[in-house]
């Protein structure tokens, strides 16, 4: 099946898509930068980077880092961070509905419904 993805461009700031936010969703469940980066396949470097463009993007920390010490370091998703997520992913599932039988029409080879697109007749 078709499925859609969603960036979200903020002006001249940045982006929001499906890559950070995916990062955001593993650093919560694997509670550091780090940890998350090697689930993904991808460098700590990367990984921080990430998280420092989608804080300076929104104007808020996504993660707070905590030092380590006896039991090492580690990090977590601020509130802002969880609400970030919560936003995108409901901007995701809305968008998906909207679009789900347009999808279908592309992925079937159908016509697609009538929303005042011009269609240029076949070429014979």
């Amino acid at each position: 099946m078709a499925t859609l993805s969603i960036r979200i461009d903020l002006g001249g700031e940045g982006r929001i898509g499906p890559g950070k936010i995916d990062l955001l969703e593993a650093i919560r469940r694997e509670g550091s930068i780090s940890a998350a980066g090697r689930a993904m396949d991808m460098s700590y470097r990367r990984a921080w980077d990430l998280v420092d463009e989608t804080t300076r993007i929104c104007g808020r920390p996504v993660v707070a880092s905590q030092t380590g010490g006896k039991h090492g370091g580690g990090a977590r998703l601020t509130d802002f961070g969880e609400e970030l997520i919560a936003r995108y992913r409901a901007i995701e599932k809305a968008a998906a509905r909207a679009a789900r039988a347009e999808l279908a029409a592309l992925q079937s080879g159908t016509q697609p419904a009538d929303i005042g697109i011009k269609r240029e007749p076949d070429a014979a």
